[in-house]
C-alpha cells in the first residue's frame, strides 16, 4: 500500500506539481471509512485503476467513476467513498498548468468533477488502459511522464509572467501582497484579477486563503498535539477566531470537527500519513 507524492522531471514542473499514487487495500472484515477532502490549491487529473471512486460535492452532486476524471479547483469540501481495494494515479497541476495545457478557462472547472475525455479527448482512455496494465508504480510514473510530455508539446496557451507568480504564491504560502503580485506580472490590479481568475479558477484573494487554510490543515495533520493558536500565528492568521472563520467558510466545520473526521480517514487507519503530512509543511 502507498500514499506518496513524486516530483515530475524538471522540464515538466512549470505545469505539474507532482504525481500522487494512492493504493489502499482493506481487510474484508473492516468497515471502510469515507474521506472528507477540504479545499487544496490544486487541479487534478485522476486515473482510477482499481474498483471505482464515488465523489459527493456539498451533499448535492454525486459522481461514481471508474474512468479518468478531472477535479477542478475546489472551494468547498467533497466526500469520497472507497472500496476494499483502491488504486489511482493523480496528476496534480501547477496553479495555471491545466489552463495552459488545455486552453479551458479554469473557472469553468471550479468545484466541478468532469470526465477527462471531455478535456483531453479520447486519447486519455488509451493512457488509462496502459496504466491498468502497468506492473509497478515505476512503470505507472513512466506512462504519466509520456502523457504529460505529449500535453506539453501541444500546449494551447503561451506562458505569462502571471504563471510563475502564481507558483510563487504556493511557495510562500500565499503571504504576498496583491499589489506586488500584479506588479511582478506586469499587469494592473484589475487585469491581474481577471487573468488570474481565468487561469487559476478563483480570484487571487480566495486562492491565497485556500493556501493559508491548507497550510494550517497540513500542520495540524503533521503535528496533532500542536495547539490551534500556535498554528494560527504560524499561518499568518490574526488569531484563532480568524482561523476558525476560514475553516467554517471552506468546510462548514470547526477545526476540531474537521480533524476529528480526518483522524478516521482511510490513510490514517492504514498508517500511511505521518511521512506524507510532514513533507507538506
Amino acid at each position: 500500500m502507498i500514499l506518496k507524492e513524486f516530483l515530475p522531471p524538471p522540464a515538466f514542473r512549470e505545469f505539474v506539481q507532482w504525481y500522487r499514487i494512492v493504493h489502499f487495500e482493506f481487510d474484508k472484515f473492516i468497515q471502510i471509512p469515507f474521506k472528507v477532502y477540504s479545499p487544496k490549491p490544486e487541479e487534478c487529473l485522476y486515473f482510477i485503476l482499481q474498483d471505482n471512486l464515488m465523489f459527493e460535492l456539498n451533499n448535492l452532486t454525486k459522481k461514481d467513476s471508474q474512468l479518468p476524471i478531472v477535479v477542478g479547483q475546489q472551494t468547498i469540501v467533497n466526500t469520497r467513498y472507497f472500496h476494499k481495494k483502491f488504486l489511482n494515479l493523480q496528476v496534480v497541476f501547477q496553479p495555471t498548468g491545466l489552463f495552459r495545457l488545455t486552453g479551458i478557462p479554469a473557472f469553468e472547472l471550479t468545484n466541478q468533477i468532469v470526465d477527462a475525455e471531455y478535456i483531453f479527448s479520447k486519447n486519455i482512455l488509451f493512457i488509462h488502459e496502459q496504466l491498468l496494465h502497468a506492473k509497478s508504480y515505476s512503470e505507472m510514473l513512466l506512462i504519466a511522464d509520456k502523457f504529460v510530455a505529449d500535453l506539453i508539446n501541444h500546449a494551447q496557451k503561451d506562458v505569462h509572467l502571471l504563471d510563475s507568480v502564481s507558483t510563487m504564491m504556493l511557495q510562500h504560502h500565499g503571504n504576498i501582497s496583491l499589489d506586488w503580485l500584479a506588479k511582478e506580472s506586469c499587469l494592473c490590479i484589475k487585469q491581474f484579477k481577471r487573468k488570474f481568475y481565468e487561469r487559476a479558477g478563483v480570484n487571487p484573494k480566495t486562492y491565497e486563503r485556500i493556501i493559508r487554510f491548507n497550510k494550517a490543515f497540513n500542520i495540524k495533520n503533521a503535528y496533532p498535539n500542536r495547539d490551534w493558536l500556535r498554528i494560527a500565528i504560524e499561518c499568518d492568521y490574526f488569531d484563532y477566531q480568524h482561523l476558525v472563520k476560514d475553516y467554517k467558510s471552506f468546510t462548514g466545520l470547526t477545526p476540531n470537527e474537521l480533524h476529528m473526521l480526518e483522524s478516521n480517514s482511510p490513510e490514517r487507519k492504514l498508517g500511511l500519513t505521518d511521512e506524507l503530512y510532514q513533507s507538506r509543511v
